[in-house]
């Protein structure tokens, strides 16, 4: 077995991802841990939030942090789908249409400001979110193996933004808020500020590689979900299908996603098994972006059918 499968490496290499996100975000560790328990899940991440709280300064140092290529898109409502995937440029050596890839060709892609593209712009990453590929003028293009999604958007309602449509929130495995920092916390962004470098200091490496992401992501995989466990995930979608105020209940997609994150979740924990409580604390972020509700926030809703859904005897 390699060493990078071996518990005690996954944690040094977990602690170095939360020590550098935790640097570039300071006091949000709850935050950190959730956008880890994503990427160990193979998801694509949502952060909604006001602008200026560090949306994007998460989502670099997330990028910076697993290395690999770094593709960003900085959503306009002039951006076109083929300023996401690419396009055919006529070769004048060649005489040929050579494709150009896209940013969404990178290891790890920011969408900036996801919801102030157009609806037929973001669904050019409908195929490439959930299928790892990109068709284009009827050629498939694979992309790769680790491609992972991190988008910001600012809160819905908000000068000229769109709405994602379901099918586009369904992509995502959950949705983050960051929030404005604590007092303390603030006052000492402030200090930091003061006499702080103008130019660009050196990038730091990367803390793990794609072969060390692939095996973070497969021990993942193997975190055990036992069948009271999967029942209780089983009783919870049924809830969110037959709740009157529900209008768009969990897809079969996003349990499979909320099992996986739960798995994302226990792995963190350094425990090999799921336990209705990881699954609980991981909900509302995985529900909360693909439930349609009938109301703004459906954090209250998704906080009663956790609270009205029985847990198996034993929590595991």
């Amino acid at each position: 077995m390699s060493d990078m499968y071996a518990p005690g490496h996954r944690t040094a290499v977990l602690d170095a991802l939360r020590a550098r996100m935790n640097a570039a975000l300071r006091g949000k560790p709850d935050v950190v841990e959730r956008a880890l328990a994503c990427v160990l899940a193979r998801g694509h991440l949502l952060i909604e939030d006001r602008p200026g709280l560090g949306k994007t300064t998460l989502a670099k140092a997330l990028a910076d942090a697993l290395g690999g290529t770094f593709g960003r898109v900085q959503c306009t409502p002039d951006l076109l789908p083929s300023d996401v995937t690419g396009f055919n440029l006529f070769s004048e050596k060649t005489r040929e249409f050579e494709f150009r890839p896209g940013p969404v060709f990178a290891d790890i892609v920011l969408a900036d400001e996801i919801n102030r593209a157009t609806p037929r712009t973001q669904s050019a990453l409908l195929e490439a979110m959930a299928e790892r590929q990109v068709t284009y003028d009827g050629v498939r293009r694979a992309l790769s193996p680790r491609f992972f999604v991190i988008a910001t958007q600012n809160p819905a309602g908000q000068h000229g933004t769109y709405p994602l449509p379901e099918a586009q929130c369904d992509r995502f495995a959950m949705k983050l808020t960051v929030g404005y920092p604590s007092p303390a916390e603030e006052a000492g962004l402030l200090a930091a500020a003061v006499g702080e470098r103008l130019d660009t200091p050196p990038p730091e490496p990367p803390v793990t590689d794609a072969a060390g992401l692939a095996a973070l992501q497969t021990a993942t995989a193997a975190v055990a979900v036992t069948p009271p466990v999967r029942d209780y995930l089983l009783r919870l979608a049924t809830a969110t299908r037959t709740h009157p105020r529900i209008e768009l209940g969990v897809s079969p997609r996003g349990l499979l996603t909320l099992q996986r994150v739960a798995q994302a979740w226990a792995l963190l924990s350094e425990r090999d098994f799921v336990s209705p409580d990881d699954v609980q604390d991981v909900a509302p972020a995985v529900l909360g972006v693909r439930l349609g509700v009938d109301a703004d926030d459906p954090a209250p809703l998704i906080a009663e059918l956790l609270d009205s859904t029985p847990v198996p005897d034993g929590r595991d």
